[in-house]
């Protein structure tokens, strides 16, 4: 019996009215939690990881979520051929980079994978172009404003070194198969229907191996761990993607590799909270700068900044400091930095601290008028 899939906005956590930020914020927080690198070993976590990330791939995109909206997990099932567990948008579930996805009767290399369909993955003379992969990388968001190169490693099936691929011993070739002619189908016919199905002898390939290389079984691939410099672009945020050419699986026997697509993760921040290209922040300042007004230093990506408090300012003012939010993706400028303030208010004050204060209260009035005349106003009828 077929597992239920859970409803995309409960995963996330969010309502079907929830804004586009909503959903990323609320994504952004669980894939926090959830990631795999700060949970090694649990399972748990990382099927939840990957769970999340379909739902933000999904509900993220405005096509995709009207048609989940209309159709549910109906609208993103696939036709036969494609696995019930790939991605969506053509993705690989988000933490699986090291799928061997070989396809064809045998193992032998005849079916590259979901990516086929969307890529044009596949060549005629039993050759296979190699699957994409996707690897999911977390970096902070001083990383994301400056940008950085970063190393990554994973497996992958590469090109065998014994065979260069081919997968035959040396002095050995591949030969067309005779049952499909080289067409890799073959074709049979029941009355009036005739049929075309994947050739059981060459498993689709339309060629067979003499004598398959002992290292790669013919595969004309290996596993093997691969490390590859990325270089990440200031401005990029959580599910940007970079596509590194060529940088995928292998092809098999010859064929072309796949590409690799880095998908970013930035971490949430202690400090600043990012909103496209701008960045927010809350500052508490003591009440007596509110009311007389005077200068702070400020934190910002770059460094300090002088932020200028005039007098009288209520809590819950915001500022702003042009420029000094995050770099645009495409380059030319970068957001703004929000800061808004909160007055604090004493929790305790000695006797002449106390003193004073109420001296002050009267000469303002405010011991006999405590609330603003603006509410009173407002709220006279209330009052008889």
């Amino acid at each position: 019996m077929s597992r239920v899939k859970e409803d995309y906005y409960e995963l996330l956590g969010v309502n079907r009215q929830a804004s586009a930020d909503q959903i990323k914020k609320a994504y952004r927080k669980l894939a926090v939690k959830h990631h795999p690198d700060k949970n090694p070993g649990n399972k748990d976590a990382e099927e939840m990881f990957k769970k999340i990330s379909e739902s933000y791939e999904v509900l993220k995109d405005d096509n995709k979520r009207a048609a989940y909206d209309r159709y549910g997990h109906a609208a993103f099932q696939q036709g036969a051929g494609r696995s019930a567990s790939a991605g969506v948008g053509g993705f690989h579930d988000p933490f699986d980079i090291f799928r061997e996805v070989f396809g064809g009767a045998g193992g032998g290399g005849a079916g590259g994978g979901i990516f086929d369909e969307f890529f044009g993955g596949g060549s005629s003379g039993g050759s296979q172009r190699g699957g994409d992969l996707r690897y999911d990388l977390e970096i902070e968001l001083e990383e994301a404003a400056n940008g950085i190169e970063k190393e990554i490693s994973f497996r992958k099936p590469v090109s065998c070194d014994q065979c260069n691929g081919t997968g035959a011993e040396s002095g050995h070739k591949a030969v067309r198969c005779t049952s499909c002619q080289g067409s890799g189908q073959v074709t049979s016919s029941r009355g009036f229907f005739t049929f075309r199905q994947t050739c059981p002898n060459c498993g689709g390939a339309g060629v067979r191996i003499e004598k398959p290389c002992k290292h790669c079984s013919g595969e004309g691939r290996i596993n093997a761990t691969t490390k590859i410099n990325v270089r990440i672009p200031p401005g990029v945020d959580t599910g940007s993607k970079l596509r590194s050419a060529g940088n995928g699986e292998a092809g098999s026997m010859g064929g072309s590799s796949g590409d690799l697509y880095i998908v970013i993760h930035v971490a949430d921040h202690d400090v600043f909270e990012r909103q496209g290209d701008d960045l927010f922040c809350e500052i508490p300042i003591k009440f007596t700068l509110a009311t007389l007004g005077g200068t702070i230093q400020v934190p910002t990506l770059s460094g300090r900044a002088t932020l200028k408090i005039p007098p009288s300012t209520q809590s819950g003012t915001t500022f702003r400091l042009k420029g000094k939010g995050m770099p645009n993706l495409r380059g030319g400028y970068s957001g703004d930095q929000l800061i808004r303030v909160h007055v604090e208010v004493p929790t305790s004050l000695n006797a002449d601290q106390r003193k004073k204060l109420e001296e002050f209260a009267v000469a303002c009035g405010d011991a006999d008028e405590p609330v603003a005349k603006s509410f009173l106003n407002k709220a006279k009828r209330f009052f008889g």
